[in-house]
């Protein structure tokens, strides 16, 4: 029986209750060092922000989807560190953060670093590949780009 998922909860850096905090980047090392093998430094320094914001959907089985908006020079957003637990996949909860951070980033221009197999998940929410593929980590990651939504 795959767990009940609530709704997406959001919060900048200084409001995260450490508890909250942690079950969130034990997910990311789950995901991305644990699951897809890859010894890098998940831990960059960029979660202790102020003006980071992180997203997260939890459920009695603890942070089933997680993603940061960073802020980057010159006005851009930078989302990352998009993932789900491996008993969360296939209820559309990566589609459901994303959704939340469109939404908040829209009017301003917004990057990803995607693996390469999710480009087209990405484009789906209006990014579009900006560069040529490379290496991150032993994994194919390119370049992605939204343009801002400007009100009319």
């Amino acid at each position: 029986m795959q767990p009940l998922a609530t709704s997406v909860h959001r919060a900048y850096t200084p409001d995260l209750d450490p508890q909250d905090f942690y079950r969130m980047l034990r997910l990311r090392v789950d995901v991305f060092v644990v699951e897809q093998q890859c010894a890098y430094a998940e831990l960059d320094g960029r979660d202790l922000e102020p003006d980071t914001r992180h997203f997260w959907i939890d459920s009695a089985d603890g942070v089933l989807g997680y993603l940061r908006l960073l802020e980057e020079p010159g006005g851009i957003v930078r989302i990352g560190r998009v993932c789900t637990a491996d008993i969360g996949r296939g209820m559309g909860l990566g589609r459901k953060l994303m959704h939340a951070a469109v939404a908040e980033s829209r009017r301003s221009p917004t990057v990803l670093s995607a693996q390469t197999y999710a480009v087209e998940f990405y484009r789906s929410f209006g990014f579009a590949v900006d560069g040529e593929e490379y290496d991150e980590d032993g994994i194919p990651h390119v370049d992605m780009r939204r343009e801002p939504v400007l009100p009319k």
